[in-house]
């Protein structure tokens, strides 16, 4: 190897001729890219790891803790611990001070269990089952998931509806200041794929005198009950079990229709069958509301929405990104226009749009 060359492997297959510099002054782009996605595998479980020792719940808000006050209250080793706490520092969930640990206040709001927007139980389930990562390659070739999440409604799905919430809950919340829901005296809702219902429960909320007709798989439909239980809501609601994809849904009986966060388990074409069914029982000028993970249209930019979009499609029989004009092209053929994309908060993007009235001949 000559003393300038320090890439000899490019010698023969990079000349750089576009530039007009030798082919020794060739630097390769640095590894950074690669390395940052094999420790964002990583650092997901030292996340888990820190949840399921307990670590943000043994702080009390506003303590300075030492490694070994902490480990004696969690029954850890200590140099196990340290390792932990070090990485929960570079991950800005603790902050250190000389020998004292305390939590910083992404990690109060978001990781304690009692936290005001805590998504403890979301970090474990949000992934879906390590198995079908761990068979992608397969999926991709075969066109088939592994263990499809679609069929393990007690085992995954129920634990995700239920992690959900509280941040979908907060969205339908903001959602309904921003659009002004309550300037109504009385609405008509239909919820399908409702979840635990946080977009029929915001509503209510804010819409005295309203009405819901919650739909979902029975076992969540019984989360949806509860729910509405606790707030006082379960006189104005109908639960109405079973597969949004089947279920009667009456025409023109509704002044507002939600699909929160289904769509994306439904790909474009399932996306477009459950819109046209949505439209059908909206009457002419009511509210669709869709929300979810979008992707950009060159699937390049929003990367949130496209890594989901391939959760969804590791995870999910149907499931995969929706991009903006997909989603957008959709509602206007089946009949929706003054069509709007609001960001009540972060990454979450709802469309909203008013069914035409019929414009009758005369």
């Amino acid at each position: 190897m000559s003393a300038d060359s320090p890439y000899p492997e490019l010698k023969k297959t990079h000349t750089m001729a576009h530039t007009g510099r030798p082919w020794k002054d060739y630097k390769p782009p640095p590894s950074g890219p690669v390395w940052s996605v094999i420790n964002s595998g990583n650092t997901y479980w030292m996340l888990v790891a820190a949840i399921d020792l307990g670590v943000f719940d043994a702080f009390d808000i506003g303590e300075s803790v030492t490694e070994i006050e902490l480990a004696e209250r969690l029954g850890v080793s200590r140099d196990g611990l340290r390792h932990l706490l070090d990485c929960m520092v570079t991950l800005s969930f603790l902050d250190q001070i000389d020998l004292s640990y305390h939590l910083t206040e992404t990690a109060e709001r978001y990781l304690r269990s009692d936290g005001p927007a805590s998504m403890v139980s979301l970090v474990r389930v949000s992934p879906g089952p390590i198995e079908n990562w761990m068979g992608l390659a397969e999926t991709i070739r075969s066109g088939e998931v592994k263990a499809p999440i679609d069929d393990d409604i007690a085992g995954f799905y129920q634990p995700l509806v239920t992690a959900t919430f509280p941040t979908q809950y907060r969205v339908a919340t903001r959602l309904g200041a921003i659009m002004g829901w309550n300037r109504y005296s009385s609405l008509h809702v239909l919820d399908l794929g409702a979840g635990a219902a946080p977009w029929s429960c915001a509503l209510l909320e804010q819409v005295k005198d309203s009405t819901a007709v919650v739909n979902d798989f029975s076992q969540i439909v019984e989360l949806a009950k509860a729910t509405m239980a606790s707030k006082g809501f379960s006189h104005s609601c109908e639960f109405r079990s079973g597969d949004f994809h089947e279920i009667d849904v009456e025409e023109e009986a509704y002044d507002m229709v939600f699909l929160g966060h289904i769509c994306r388990t439904e790909g474009e074409s399932g996306t477009a069958n459950l819109v046209r069914r949505a439209v059908a029982g909206l009457k002419p000028g009511g509210t669709i509301v869709v929300a979810d993970y979008f992707s950009d249209n060159d699937r390049r930019v929003n990367a949130f929405g496209v890594l989901m979009g391939l959760t969804m499609l590791a995870n999910t029989r149907n499931g995969g990104a929706v991009t903006f004009e997909q989603m957008y092209g959709t509602l206007a053929a089946n009949a929706i226009e003054r069509i709007r994309v609001l960001e009540p908060i972060g990454a979450n993007m709802v469309f909203v749009g008013s069914k035409k009235f019929e414009r009758k001949a005369f």
